[in-house]
């Protein structure tokens, strides 16, 4: 087994996949209208399905936002630098929601994004010990 995606429900399909590919550097895999169900799925990731897990941006038509409720966490991705990251992020737009720093009761450096339907992404760096 391997997982393949994570599904996120989002508001503006553009919006999103313009979040996902130019801030936080993703390719757009594929997209797909399905009329009948009236929505729209777009896979984004930084590799192809084949060999990594992506994110599916769900689109159902009409909806333009959704309560995230309090079960949802966050998507973690790993940077080389979560200091750089920030800044290359916040200069093309993103919001930082937790400034990068350490882990609060650990010693990772990490710091919080936040796309344009209020979900959280974790940026870690790569030495992470917690």
């Amino acid at each position: 087994m391997r997982l393949l995606h994570t599904m996120l429900r989002v508001g503006d399909l553009e919006k999103s996949i313009a979040f996902y590919t130019e801030v936080l550097g993703m390719t757009l895999l594929r997209r797909k209208d399905y009329p009948e169900g009236q929505f729209t799925l777009a896979f984004v990731g930084y590799g192809d399905e084949a060999h990594n897990s992506v994110i599916e941006l769900t689109y159902n038509w009409g909806v333009d936002k959704y309560d995230l409720g309090n079960g949802y966490g966050h998507i973690a991705l790993e940077v080389e630098d979560v200091y750089k990251a920030c800044e290359d992020i916040r200069a093309r737009g993103g919001k930082i929601t937790r400034e990068p720093g350490p882990m609060k009761h650990g010693s990772s450096i990490l710091a919080f994004v936040e796309d344009p339907d209020g979900y959280k992404i974790e940026l870690l760096s790569p030495e992470r010990k917690d």
